[in-house]
């Protein structure tokens, strides 16, 4: 992949790619991209175009859609903003975020969720969905403004105390009907509070060795296992968020068996398909995690629950932290991971490289189900003519080292520092436009 051309002339508001390989199959074809849309596939199409991207060969899939990101904006700038979210969100191959509601103040009311709606696009590089919260203030006691959030510009539809669980099963009875009544979403942390205090990491051997209290699977699975019922009993949507055990796995593969009224989704995390808890071992507070980081088996049961469609996509918990939070001992460190510019790397070295995945199935987990889930009819769709030319274009040959100082945004704290990971996104095509290109961002502002 040799980069991109420009011609003097304008040509319509054209992109090329030569030679790319919609999901990996085939030979090498054309596409453009023209007003926002895929308007021809081919090879060797003679036509004009603003910017020529070389492809030589190189994956093209629908943009990326995460389900799962903390911004951080407004509150805690030191640590991310909309902006530097933005960047790295384009740099991963994604064309779409959802950033999560537990930012100072709260995203639980019009105001705040539609400073962040308008701050992304201003931004202008993906679409910047915000989320808002199920309980006013996170706080569990009452719900959030849940129908002036739904109704405001930002026009929420994804809500979620992520970082909290909404624990009261009253609460989280109610919030599946209210927005069920509009199709709305409600995604749930599993962490049942009374079965995790002061939880520091995965609850076994190596945190009794370590000397860290420990965070039981039962608290996720129990969690999970009631609120799929309330989703029954209620016909609401429920999302899971970052799976992280084999029994909660296994709870929604019987769960699915079931085909119960109301909607049930899940999503794992780059880092819980790949680390393991062994990594604790050095007490570094980049391993640090909310869930945490669990056993090989766990691993394992995770990438065939993905793979089979039981866990239905890939979010990153994109979590980045200022110098602080992570730079200190393990019981202060805030726990989160950055997952971005990595997930789509992770995601090779764990399900496409083993063969539990092919570029179709990578596909599905990182652009098509999340879409779907957030019901965005402009995401996740075919690499057809006509369709929305959201592209993420990846060269499968490359390799990689992680280094948190190089990744985008102030935050450094990725669990993958100093590892070499295979393929990487070359570009990234938004609404028709080259919003990064070889590592570095092309174009911003100005979105509608």
């Amino acid at each position: 992949m040799n980069g991109v051309e420009r011609p003097t002339e304008d040509s319509g508001g054209r992109v090329l790619l030569r030679s790319v390989r919609p999901y990996g199959t085939g030979e090498p074809v054309d596409l453009l991209a023209e007003n926002g849309k895929i308007a021809a596939i081919g090879e060797g199409l003679d036509v004009e175009a603003d910017e020529v991207v070389h492809a030589e060969g190189g994956v093209a899939l629908p943009g990326f859609v995460d389900l799962h990101t903390h911004l951080r904006e407004p509150g805690r700038e030191d640590a991310e903003t909309v902006e530097s979210g933005s960047v790295a969100a384009a740099l991963g191959g994604y064309t779409a975020v959802f950033a999560m509601a537990n930012t100072d103040p709260v995203a639980d009311n019009a105001i705040v969720v539609e400073h962040v709606r308008r701050r992304g696009t201003e931004v202008g590089l993906v679409d910047v969905h915000p989320v808002g919260a199920v309980t006013a203030g996170l706080g569990g006691t009452k719900l959030a403004e849940i129908g002036a959030m739904a109704r405001s510009d930002a026009a929420v539809r994804v809500f979620s105390d992520d970082g909290h669980c909404v624990d009261d099963p009253l609460l989280m009875r109610r919030a599946l009907e209210y927005t069920g009544a509009f199709g709305g979403v409600v995604a749930q942390h599993a962490q049942d509070p009374r079965l995790t205090p002061d939880a520091q990491a995965h609850e076994g051997g190596n945190a009794a060795r370590l000397g860290l209290a420990g965070w039981p699977a039962p608290a996720e699975e129990s969690v999970v296992a009631r609120d799929c019922m309330l989703a029954g009993h209620t016909g609401g949507r429920l999302h899971v968020c970052h799976v992280s055990s084999a029994g909660t796995a296994d709870f929604l593969r019987w769960w699915r068996s079931r085909q119960v009224r109301g909607g049930v989704s899940a999503e794992v995390t780059p880092h819980h398909l790949l680390l393991t808890d062994e990594l604790l071992e050095t007490y570094d507070p980049l391993y640090k995690v909310n869930p945490p980081l669990r056993t090989d088996d766990d691993v394992r049961s995770l990438r065939e629950a993905l793979a089979s469609g039981v866990i239905d996509c890939v979010a990153t918990d994109h979590a980045p932290h200022a110098e602080q939070d992570k730079d200190c001992e393990w019981s202060a460190a805030r726990p989160g991971m950055l997952g971005l510019q990595t997930a789509l790397s992770v995601l090779v070295r764990s399900m496409v490289r083993p063969g539990l995945l092919d570029w179709r199935g990578v596909a599905r987990v990182l652009s098509e189900a999340p879409a779907r889930i957030a019901g965005l009819a402009d995401q996740g769709r075919p690499l057809e003519v006509g369709e929305p030319a959201n592209i993420a274009l990846v060269d499968p040959e490359s390799e990689w080292t992680v280094h948190g100082t190089e990744l985008a945004g102030t935050a450094v704290n990725t669990p993958f520092e100093g590892m070499v990971l295979p393929a990487r996104v070359f570009a990234t095509i938004s609404r028709g436009r080259v919003t990064a290109l070889g590592g570095k961002v092309e174009a911003r502002g100005g979105r509608s």
